[in-house]
């Protein structure tokens, strides 16, 4: 592990987040994870799926 995670986390310690920013950090991950689940459930769109560029050259 990195040093400077050590001191980071040390200063975490002595001075915790606010309330609000863990709720927010946990809003963000809660956000990615119900993006990640989607996509698992119901797929990746055809439209977003890049063409095949190798022909091109």
């Amino acid at each position: 592990m990195n040093p400077l995670w050590l001191i980071r986390m040390k200063r975490w310690v002595q001075n915790p987040p606010s309330p609000a920013r863990i709720k927010l950090v946990a809003a963000i991950i809660g956000v990615c994870l119900l993006v990640f689940v989607l996509e698992r459930i119901f797929g990746w769109p055809a439209a977003l799926t890049p063409n095949d560029l190798r022909g091109m050259r």
